[in-house]
């Protein structure tokens, strides 16, 4: 399994490396169109090559999802966290119920129940 894992990570590398070397050309990525920079007063651009736009953008889009993910399963969390808290009590209870009686009352209780 370990050696699946390496391959398939090899192969991600190799891709990635080869889309790098593809795509070196730069592109100037701007905040605002050329028409809105004379009404706002401002121009904020930056060159880079097309390969760190796309590998951004990528990162970007799985941050997003985890953080998605991990707003949606909140409420599952939180179930836990309660069912948690109540098991604790519950074995809690139970420890404090069994050690009021002695060992041994409870098949004396059984017999006398007949």
């Amino acid at each position: 399994m370990r050696y699946l894992r390496y391959a398939i990570l090899a192969a991600l590398a190799i891709v990635m490396v080869t889309v790098a070397i593809a795509n070196r050309g730069p592109i100037t990525l701007r905040l605002l169109p050329e028409e809105l920079t004379g009404l706002f007063g401002f121009s904020w651009q930056i060159t880079l090559p097309v390969f760190v736009v796309l590998l951004i953008a990528v990162m970007f889009g799985v941050v997003l999802g985890f953080v998605w993910e991990w707003i949606r399963e909140h409420k599952y969390r939180r179930d836990a966290v309660v069912e948690r808290r109540s098991r604790v009590e519950l074995e809690r209870a139970i420890g404090a119920a069994g050690q009021k009686q002695k060992p041994g009352d409870d098949v004396l209780a059984l017999l006398e129940g007949k």
